[in-house]
């Protein structure tokens, strides 16, 4: 038995869930799960497959399920088990709460209205991620799931476009194809970039590439599982937009303006709309 019984303070007890792998949960999860008066999860399949796997009995505790759909409704049902002074314990589908989960409602009001609220630390796909990525760790901005809108999407990309960090995104595998259109447009073909799927599990892969590299992949190849894409911080060409301004001017005199944006652009591993942009303005200034 890999837990033991313990008489937890009342509060909420945000759980960490393994990712893939069941054995990936710390010790302390397991004793929270084992010893908590209820437990409210994003999945109640999952979490009844997980505890199932770790013998924990659930024997006759509320397990509650909670998710963006029905978290209004379910909120006060917790609060009301934490005013009568029991522990409880929140998970999400997989990984850390409140990362990309909806659980974040329910932690903040908890706390708002002067419960004890903790974490039980574990496993995260963003930093499982970043660790197997090759991609810088000193400095990362996790941005979770972009917008579904395109008009929507390309703006929050520009936002992040100059972001001298390790950006982190959380993708599913039918928008995936969108996505990148969106990031070889805003952020160029050649910003070095990470796909990360089915982190933990027996399929877990690693594809790494230049954006252009990896859009080309995913044309020819659909990649299934939960993903998460990273992309490496913006490309340093020294290049003022004066700079860039004097080469399109040269350029500009040989081909049309769409060409010799994507010309100067492919040259100096710029963004291809950031060039077109200063070409656009370049010509509205004649």
């Amino acid at each position: 038995m890999n837990y033991h019984s313990e008489k937890l303070k009342s509060g909420l007890y945000l759980v960490a869930t393994p990712l893939g792998s069941a054995r990936d949960i710390t010790l302390r999860a397991l004793d929270v799960l084992f010893s908590c008066d209820a437990i409210a999860a994003e999945d109640t399949r999952s979490m009844r497959k997980l505890l199932n796997i770790h013998n924990i009995p659930i024997n006759d505790r509320p397990l509650l399920s909670y998710n963006d759909c029905n978290g209004d409704q379910v909120r006060p049902k917790i609060f009301e088990w934490l005013d009568r002074n029991m522990a409880v314990a929140y998970a999400s589908d997989a990984g850390m709460p409140l990362i990309a989960d909806p659980g974040y409602q329910l932690s903040k009001q908890a706390a708002d209205r002067g419960f004890y609220v903790t974490s039980v630390p574990g496993a995260s796909a963003c930093i499982t991620a970043l660790t197997l990525s090759g991609l810088p760790t000193d400095r990362f901005f996790f941005e979770g799931f972009l917008p579904v809108t395109k008009e929507k999407r390309r703006n929050k990309l520009k936002e992040l476009s100059n972001i001298h960090s390790t950006l982190i995104f959380y993708e599913s595998p039918k928008r995936l194809i969108k996505m990148f259109d969106d990031l070889v447009a805003i952020m160029g073909e050649n910003r070095r970039a990470v796909i990360a799927r089915e982190l933990t599990k027996k399929f877990e892969q690693i594809i790494s590439g230049t954006l252009a590299e990896l859009y080309a992949i995913i044309q020819k190849e659909q990649l299934k599982g939960e993903l998460v894409v990273l992309l490496d911080r913006p490309i340093s060409t020294g290049l003022t937009d004066t700079d860039v301004k004097a080469e399109l001017s040269v350029a500009l005199s040989k081909m049309t303006l769409k060409d010799a944006s994507n010309f100067v652009a492919a040259a100096h591993g710029l963004s291809k709309r950031y060039v077109y942009n200063l070409a656009l303005s370049m010509r509205n200034n004649l």
